[in-house]
């Protein structure tokens, strides 16, 4: 799951485009997005394309895209993941992120059966170390679980990624989030 070559002509001619990027495949979806593995036409860029569809969400899921779009647009740190470009089309916002070849940390669990200390340890260091930076930036993530912790690559070397967004919110200090969410039926596989 290492970064691969870039995919031949034909390859992409025979799959979906969406503006300057070829769909390859669906990595992942849920109630209101879908997120795409896609390449960049011209640059060959391997990323994720987080499609939401406008129509799924209420007021306050709105107001939580706009807090996710300003938040990665506005911080540079190796352990949350990185927003290239947003864009609108046909009634969806599209999320370009960088892509993680190391799937997520819940099926690195799944995989490698019980973790090993010193890599538990340092992925602990690297998530604790994206959530000081939410923090610092007053925001809130609510939907933290394996499934949202992204893995740079899949080998040992892997680098922690604090990802999807779509729920949280800026709390400054002294307010409190009173609204209940996140995934209250989650249970590790």
């Amino acid at each position: 799951m290492e970064p691969e070559s870039k995919p031949s002509l034909s390859e992409l001619s025979s799959t979906a485009a969406l503006g300057d990027y070829v769909l390859i495949s669906e990595v992942g979806e849920g109630s209101f997005s879908t997120v795409w593995k896609a390449v960049h036409r011209e640059s060959g860029e391997v990323v994720a394309l987080k499609q939401v569809f406008l129509s799924r969400l209420n007021r306050h899921l709105k107001n939580c895209l706009d807090c996710e779009i300003k938040f990665l647009s506005t911080v540079c740190h190796p352990n949350i993941v990185r927003l290239l470009k947003a864009f609108q089309n046909d009634g969806c916002i599209f999320l370009v992120l960088e892509f993680c070849y190391g799937g997520n940390l819940a099926a690195y669990i799944r995989q490698h059966g019980r973790v090993q200390e010193q890599i538990a340890r340092k992925f602990m260091q690297q998530l604790g170390a994206g959530l000081e930076i939410l923090h610092s930036h007053h925001i809130i993530h609510r939907d933290l679980k394996p499934e949202n912790i992204l893995l740079s690559r899949s080998d040992d070397d892997a680098v922690v990624k604090v990802a999807d967004f779509g729920l949280s919110r800026s709390l400054h200090p002294g307010d409190y989030a009173e609204t209940v969410c996140g995934s209250p039926l989650w249970e590790p596989n």
